[in-house]
């Protein structure tokens, strides 16, 4: 189902208007649920030749009024930012969190397990620093946040997932991961440079594939061809981790976003993802090739491929920089709700 032919890049899902009901943000507009028919403006991200400078749509109450507000970034205004959400018709406020260096996207986890997202910009020429909500008593958001350094340059791409069998949540840069210390906020994370993906995607995934104890990576190319995951194994040695690499679909280029969940209904995880369209312009290595929404199923040995779509400009969809899964229904199935420049969609799931 199109919903807007708008070029933006990053979608996000929640309540804006607190009625209960899941409504749709994307770039300057929020579209009102549950026919997402009703559009209303949010605030116009500044725009630089094809792109919109807003590479994320993270919700959070930022400032404890009750109302979800957003957290984007861009690559051109090199900082990260937040967007009031008033509770009215009015434009919404935008707030600067920090001058962050060029932002490609930004993710949110929650690094520290107290139900609070954290805020984590993949600023590849820049420092990679998590931004932590100040909050007033327990849960209420201040409006304001902290910024704790992690490590230096971090290149393109990142991600989060226990690692090592801990329990705390590692991050994950394009060549190595950095395991997490008891306190994230007040210790030094150690780097382990076990790999170089190059341009990876955001995020790279943890999880364990083929299901033996040891979580696994899997990894996109966001600016190249292939998507792949790599086995983790462990001899037993002081340095005994070791990345064997098995490929996905080496066929197919631009995997920029990647999202893991039970779509079928079977219990099991699939890999969500496509190939974003006109990434740099189409100048990308398969910028020309026809773009596509897929995901994948473990068989148990490898990964089959199921199509969602795929065609030329107009009859395909490819994914933009961050897209949403959301049970949009209340059917228990979690839908696609997809972004890009060649416009926003919602892929209703049917497969139960």
């Amino acid at each position: 189902m199109k919903i807007a032919s708008e070029s933006f890049e990053s979608v996000g899902v929640f309540d804006v208007n607190n009625d209960k009901i899941p409504d749709i943000v994307s770039g300057a507009f929020w579209y009102e649920g549950p026919d997402y028919t009703d559009r209303h403006s949010v605030n116009s991200p500044k725009r630089y030749g094809e792109y919109w400078d807003d590479f994320s749509t993270i919700p959070l109450d930022v400032n404890g009024d009750g109302r979800t507000d957003i957290i984007s970034g861009g690559w051109f205004g090199k900082q990260l930012i937040w967007k009031e959400n008033p509770g009215s018709e009015e434009k919404w406020p935008e707030h600067q969190i920090a001058i962050t260096g060029s932002i490609e996207t930004t993710r949110s986890w929650d690094i520290d397990g107290d139900g609070t997202l954290e805020i984590i910009p993949n600023t590849p020429k820049d420092s990679l620093v998590i931004y932590r909500l100040i909050k007033v008593g327990e849960d209420r958001g201040s409006g304001k946040f902290t910024a704790h350094r992690i490590s230096g340059k971090n290149g393109h791409g990142l991600g989060f997932g226990d690692v090592n069998g801990d329990g705390r949540g590692d991050l994950i840069v394009h060549n190595g991961w950095l395991k997490a210390p008891m306190k994230p906020f007040k210790d030094a994370w150690d780097f382990h440079p076990d790999f170089d993906f190059g341009t990876a995607s955001i995020p790279i995934l943890v999880v364990d594939v083929n299901k033996d104890g040891l979580n696994d990576l899997i990894v996109g190319q966001a600016h190249d061809y292939g998507l792949d995951w790599y086995e983790q194994k462990v001899d037993g040695t002081t340095n005994g981790r070791s990345w064997t690499k098995h490929s996905i679909d080496p066929y197919n280029s631009q995997f920029h976003t990647l999202e893991w969940t039970d779509l079928d209904g079977d219990g099991e995880g699939e890999l969500i993802t496509g190939k974003r369209y006109r990434s740099h312009n189409g100048t990308d290595p398969g910028g020309k090739d026809l773009v596509g929404i897929y995901y994948y199923k473990w068989n148990g040995e490898s990964f089959s491929k199921e199509v969602i779509s795929y065609g030329i400009f107009g009859e395909g969809k490819g994914t933009g920089i961050y897209f949403e899964l959301y049970d949009l229904t209340g059917s228990g199935r979690k839908d696609i709700i997809v972004a890009g420049k060649d416009g926003l969609y919602i892929f209703y799931n049917k497969l139960l």
